[in-house]
């Protein structure tokens, strides 16, 4: 990830292979500049295996025992579709046997990364059609947006019968009635955009 944040470029095609307790992993940069050769600390410890284009392809050696988002991943019996870098965030597609092995496997990711979120779940299943399957791009809420709604949610104030009313909410945000309606209407538009195709 480092690499790919250096040069401000995506990177994909990253594999690796395990001899022992040696992991050799090698992935593609994708950039008009490729990396010059300098020494910078985002690719100490990698040889440049070949160029094409305005591909690179890198390797690198890292121990076993070293934290791999990934091979957490692996050890909980799931295999890995894809894995890329994109905008400074590593991405991995895998399939889950089922709701309770996702959940294992993202506790697990959690426990030893803070910053890890899903960003598309889709799920097989003869009695539902694609039209059900939603996709619902929470960066789209702003960060305060995602508060409001995440302290209504706490306090319950969602529930039936209510846990909190506005007025408790907004005075838990230390923001005023009104402003928290205009952030709770405007968070809501945009997820019942999503969620009903408007």
């Amino acid at each position: 990830m480092g690499a790919s944040e250096a040069a401000s470029a995506p990177s994909t095609s990253i594999t690796k292979a395990v001899d022992g307790d040696s992991v050799t992993e090698e992935f593609v940069l994708h950039s008009e500049a490729p990396h010059d050769g300098e020494a910078t600390e985002a690719f100490d410890g990698m040889e440049e295996v070949f160029t094409y284009g305005s591909k690179t392809a890198y390797r690198f050696e890292r121990s076993r025992g070293d934290p791999c988002p990934c091979e957490s991943i692996e050890v909980l019996g799931c295999p890995l579709l894809e894995t890329y870098v994109r905008d400074g965030s590593l991405v991995v597609v895998f399939h889950a046997r089922g709701v309770d092995h996702l959940r294992e496997v993202l506790t697990d990711l959690r426990d030893r990364w803070s910053n890890v979120s899903v960003q598309r779940l889709i799920q097989s299943g003869d009695d539902r059609s694609e039209q059900d399957l939603v996709f619902v791009d929470r960066s789209e809420l702003t960060e305060r947006q995602r508060e409001v709604l995440e302290t209504a949610h706490e306090m319950g104030y969602f529930e039936h019968p209510k846990g909190a009313n506005a007025t408790e909410v907004a005075a838990a945000l230390d923001i005023t009635q009104a402003t928290f309606a205009e952030h709770l209407s405007a968070a809501q538009r945009k997820l019942l955009s999503s969620i009903l195709g408007d």
